[in-house]
């Protein structure tokens, strides 16, 4: 079977299956309050460490380096976001883990430094001659 097949199955199930079991130990009121709050909160904190990642990319482009860790946290942090106003207990929990700069760190930080290690573009340079052609005729 196709993996976004399951997934699409079964996130639902466990979503079904923690809201019963969640809104029977605080109740309906309290749950449905939750899940609105860590929305709200959610998506306010995924800005707010939005802003943060453009700030250091941009710090990283004025140095002329390539802002290889910002770019897949920035990606991370919209995923997060929408993990995080998807309905549910366990895709808010997804979106908290992706959303907390250290766990993202772990997460994707390996993966930007691998990369960086394999391409290094500021020690690459190009020499070559120009020559006007509009000086010739």
């Amino acid at each position: 079977m196709n993996t976004a097949l399951i997934l699409i199955i079964l996130i639902p199930i466990i979503e079904i299956y923690l809201f019963i079991k969640i809104g029977s130990q605080i109740g309906a009121f309290n749950t449905i309050s939750l899940i609105f709050i860590t929305a709200i909160l959610g998506v306010w904190y995924a800005r707010y460490e939005g802003f943060n990642t453009l700030k250091s990319g941009l710090s990283q482009l004025i140095k002329n380096e390539l802002p290889l860790y910002e770019i897949i946290s920035g990606a991370a942090l919209a995923v997060a976001a929408i993990l995080l106003i998807i309905p549910g207990f366990a895709t808010d929990f997804l979106g908290l883990i992706m959303i907390f700069p250290p766990t993202r760190k772990l997460l994707f930080g390996k993966i930007s430094k691998n990369y960086s290690k394999r391409k290094n573009y500021n020690d690459k340079v190009i020499e070559g001659e120009s020559e006007d052609l509009d000086d010739k005729k």
